[in-house]
């Protein structure tokens, strides 16, 4: 009994046991996590508990080059890493910062300070040097929250200081953060670069595009109430560039916007970049993209591309080339902002607040409509072409516009009243501004009762309404969006009250809800 009573005293169990706090990325927050290293007597081993995937579980042999390479006596012990709360689901490299410093606290060769106010992350190299990681900026926020000091690899030092409430340091090596802990030297803090918010972007100008000036007044109608637009038109009309250009006459993302988009892209793999934190997203997906690629899933959810565009713009060239199953997927997210990805492992919700602007050719061949006889398609078969698109599909875009055919003559001539982006984007800003001012939101977004107040119409002009609706069999979503879209044309027009020909310009924007 002596004996065995010797032998367990060998190893002080308070003394054996670290605990390091850090966090894991669920959605678009950063879920507190407490990684508890254990040292036991035994045949050595390493085994981590509490749903690691593959990557955690394979932290075990990048930890222990990492120590042995730093200068450190691995431990011949069993160690037992236990990542709690133990049902929530641990993804990816960065758990292995924290689980070294808690393996050197616990075998006594880092003193045992108080690390109770600070979190880290940081995957670790052989070698023992920190490589970046994935969803520092929502790790970041809620570390400030917490009022935690944070610790991660000096790749990620400017994202992590675009988070203001955090004191967050950066490290380069794992040596780096033991001195730190020891108090025998200090890390640098993550300031963000100087010129970094004053970054000058770089966008495609309006001015390129010659002609299609019901196009180009669409187009600013799109961006000034935020409104869904479909573009219909022979190839070369011009269809992609107007869309390309859309982000040089929008405003500026706010703070808020820009902090909210950032979080999103940095919880994607490879998608981050810091250069470009305030600039609106702009995504244009491959029409072969499946489901999954634009709304986001995966066995551990990951966003699409929907959540990459939040507070930005979802462009789809080629629309009716996109499967009918993946366009069917974007129908709620359009109307409520978000999306909500159910698994068997967890369940996330990611925001989807985005501007969606497509383009599609009118036929099979392109040339229906186009001036000339080159358009071989039967009725039949531009039926089953346009079908592609469901009708509740087609009736959440708010505006079709349909491009012309340009002529050689028109593309050589040099205008005087070809207006560059700048212009453009001063206008839809004061639009804007009179919006937030006035409902808190811009037109895209009114509903309910504040569509009812913002959106008065006298008895005339309902009964024009009404009439067109009839007529065109149009839902009661598409009559809703006309009355958004009419507001804004009014707002654009710095008019209090909708007028008929505010309306009468709504509904021919809605082209293809009639044959």
């Amino acid at each position: 009994m002596n004996a065995v009573t010797t032998e367990f005293e060998k190893l002080d169990p308070i003394k054996s046991l670290a605990m390091i706090r850090t966090r894991t990325v669920v959605g678009v927050t950063a879920k507190p996590v407490m990684v508890e290293v254990h040292l036991a007597n035994g045949l050595p081993s390493f085994s981590t508990v509490g749903l690691p995937e593959t990557a955690v579980k394979e932290s075990k042999d990048r930890v222990r080059g990492a120590i042995i390479n730093s200068g450190f006596d691995f431990p011949a012990k069993r160690i037992t890493v236990n990542l709690a709360p133990a049902d929530l689901p641990k993804t990816g490299g960065r758990f292995d910062l924290p689980i070294a410093v808690g393996i050197l606290i616990a075998s006594g060769q880092l003193p045992r300070v108080e690390v109770d106010h600070f979190e880290m992350i940081g995957e670790l190299a052989l070698d023992g040097h920190l490589r970046k990681v994935s969803g520092v900026l929502p790790t970041a926020l809620s570390c400030g929250n917490a009022d935690h000091q944070l610790i991660v690899p000096t790749e990620n030092a400017i994202e992590a200081s675009l988070a203001d409430d955090t004191y967050a340091w950066q490290a380069a090596h794992l040596l780096n953060v033991c001195q730190h802990l020891a108090g025998k030297g200090d890390m640098l803090r993550c300031t963000t670069s100087d010129t970094l918010s004053a970054k000058k972007i770089d966008y495609l100008d309006l001015s390129d595009v010659k002609g299609q000036q019901r196009a180009k007044r669409a187009l600013e109608i799109a961006a000034a109430g935020g409104h869904s637009l479909l573009f219909v038109g022979p190839p070369g009309t011009g269809k992609s560039m107007l869309a390309s250009r859309l982000p040089s006459v929008l405003p500026s993302l706010t703070l808020n916007e820009a902090l909210e988009t950032a979080a999103i892209q940095s919880i994607a793999e490879g998608e981050f970049d810091v250069d470009r934190w305030l600039q609106r997203p702009f995504r244009s997906p491959h029409h072969s993209a499946s489901s999954v690629a634009l709304v986001g899933g995966g066995s551990y959810p990951r966003p699409g591309e929907i959540s990459l565009a939040h507070n930005g713009i979802l462009f789809l060239d080629e629309l009716t080339e996109f499967s009918r199953a993946a366009l069917e997927q974007l129908r709620e997210p359009l109307e409520t902002g978000k999306v909500h990805i159910a698994r068997a492992s967890q369940s996330v919700q990611y925001p989807a607040r985005f501007q969606l602007v497509t383009a599609c050719n009118p036929c099979p061949c392109g040339y229906l409509g186009d001036g000339t006889d080159r358009c071989v398609c039967s009725a039949v078969k531009v039926d089953q072409y346009r079908a592609k698109l469901s009708g509740p599909m087609l009736d959440r875009i708010d505006m079709h516009v349909h491009l012309p055919r340009i002529s050689v003559s028109e593309l050589r001539k040099k205008s005087s009243k070809v207006e560059a982006s700048a212009k453009v984007r001063e206008r839809v800003q004061h639009v804007r501004d009179h919006q937030m001012n006035r409902q808190s939101g811009l037109n895209c977004d009114l509903a309910g009762a504040s569509l009812e107040r913002h959106c008065k119409l006298d008895d005339s002009i309902h009964k024009f309404l009404d009439m067109a609706c009839e007529r065109l069999h149009l839902s009661a979503r598409a009559y809703h969006r006309i009355l958004r879209l009419a507001r804004t044309i009014a707002d654009m027009d710095a008019r209090d009250d909708i007028e008929r020909p505010h309306i009468a310009e709504a509904i021919a924007y809605r082209s293809l809800d009639r044959r």
